[in-house]
């Protein structure tokens, strides 16, 4: 890690609060999400279209409109070409959706490129399939808005992905990058709390993640207490 007193430097350079996404192509769990009060944006793959049955050109176009009606944040929309030339026509057909959407781009050569050419011309991004602190570097350099980290990915090889936000975070801060850390391929709730703690500025996560964040064993021992007493105070 770069710095081993992280909150200094951190505390003074963070610019952004931290957010909280969806990761879904489900609109009624986005629906929820939203209705919870708390969601800031959407992220979406082609996988997570495909679970939802959302095929062709024109059904996907409409889809992600969909979700731009639900949501008042960013919805990243990913492009399926890895050409130079496909990602920049995939992108601006993308970008000129709806003025939410950030393109996301995979973490490849022709990516990064893409990236900065986004960037010149205004459109947002969300450098996807980020796996070392080297990627999102360049990320950061090509001036992604977005790098995603894809945590639960590096843990099932037995990698520490929250590790990597740290070092990613660190790296931001020290070097003052604005590029925001989206921590993503989020498995459960504690990597949410993980993730908050080295700092990521945003965790997108599937709706059961978002929602285990209300449960705690004291909490609803406590209010059945409540309860409890309440009625044999009142009957």
């Amino acid at each position: 890690m770069l710095c081993s007193c992280k909150c200094s430097i951190f505390a003074d350079i963070k610019q952004f609060d931290m957010k909280f996404f969806i990761d879904t192509a489900n609109l009624d769990q986005i629906r929820e999400a939203y209705d919870l009060g708390v969601l800031d944006g959407v992220t979406t793959n082609p996988s997570l279209m495909a679970k939802e049955g959302i095929k062709g050109t024109e059904n996907i176009m409409n889809h992600y409109k969909a979700i731009c009606e639900i949501v008042d944040g960013d919805v990243s929309a990913e492009v399926i070409a890895t050409d130079y030339e496909g990602i920049i026509r995939e992108g601006e057909a993308l970008a000129a959706l709806h003025p939410q959407i950030v393109v996301k781009v995979p973490m490849i050569k022709e990516g990064i490129k893409a990236i900065r050419y986004f960037s010149n011309k205004g459109i947002r991004t969300n450098c996807t399939l980020v796996f070392s602190t080297g990627q999102a570097l360049l990320a950061a350099k090509a001036d992604a808005t977005y790098v995603s980290p894809f945590i639960g990915r590096l843990d099932d090889i037995s990698s520490n992905g929250v590790g990597l936000i740290e070092e990613i975070v660190d790296m931001y801060a020290f070097y003052g990058f604005e590029t925001q850390v989206l921590a993503a391929s989020i498995r459960h709730t504690q990597h949410i709390i993980d993730c908050v703690k080295a700092g990521a500025d945003v965790a997108t996560c599937p709706l059961e993640s978002i929602l285990g964040l209300l449960k705690h064993p004291l909490t609803d021992i406590g209010l059945e207490k409540f309860l409890s007493d309440y009625k044999k105070l009142n009957g």
